[in-house]
């Protein structure tokens, strides 16, 4: 699928989380938060998809090439799924914005299969620690972090950071099952003609995946992606 419209950190993103997710057919999927509706969109080439995004701006905006269920909703749409429906649960930086977390896993956990997954995309609170100093040069909200204060994206509001431990707490009938890193490099770069060089984007791609799942590399990614098994 031809993703170039979107920023280029952002195709970049959806590229690597695609590999990392690997082929995915014939299956069903549910993306939970889907925003504009870019990966569900993706998904719905080869799968029966079905997005819930509580946003209506985002809904009435989102990418549309291949056929997928569109529900304008929240937590309270997965108490109409019935147990065990999906193979796969997509959700992507999304549970930083909500106070309804544990219920949400609660809810996944009843409606995904006994051999699906879910795919969970995180912030890492020491990655952007990292993006602060280096990139931003804020030194005041990098010192916050450290002291387990939250910080601001201008798109969502505040992102209360959560760790990676507190995944498994939440339901006990969830694993996890494989952590990689994401988005390791890319921003450390700040050349933009560089960002927007296809050839280069290739290449920065090809060592994200090489490096996703070393644990010292996983430290300092931007952001956490699970894979979530019962």
């Amino acid at each position: 699928m031809d993703i170039s419209g979107l920023q280029p950190w952002e195709s970049l993103a959806k590229r690597i989380i695609w590999k990392q997710l690997g082929d995915i057919e014939g299956k069903k999927v549910l993306d939970y938060g889907s925003g504009y509706g870019v990966t569900a969109d993706y998904l719905a080439e080869k799968n029966t998809v079905v997005a819930v995004e509580p946003s209506a701006e985002r809904v009435s905006n989102r990418w549309r090439n291949n056929n997928y269920r569109q529900i304008c909703g929240n937590v309270g749409c997965l108490e109409t799924f019935s147990d065990e429906s999906y193979d796969v649960i997509i959700c992507h930086n999304v549970l930083e914005y909500t106070k309804d977390r544990e219920e949400i896993f609660k809810h996944f956990s009843r409606i995904l299969k006994k051999d699906g997954f879910i795919s969970l995309v995180k912030h890492n609170r020491p990655g952007r620690v990292m993006q602060k100093v280096v990139l931003l040069n804020d030194f005041d909200e990098a010192y916050k972090l450290l002291d387990n204060g939250n910080s601001m994206a201008e798109d969502y509001g505040e992102i209360v950071y959560y760790d990676d431990s507190d995944i498994e707490k939440w339901c006990s009938g969830l694993k996890i099952y494989k952590k990689m890193g994401l988005r390791v490099f890319w921003d450390l770069q700040q050349n933009q003609d560089y960002h927007r060089n296809p050839d280069w984007q290739d290449r920065m791609i090809d060592m994200e995946m090489r490096v996703s799942e070393i644990k010292d590399f996983q430290n300092i990614a931007f952001f956490h992606h699970f894979i979530i098994k019962k």
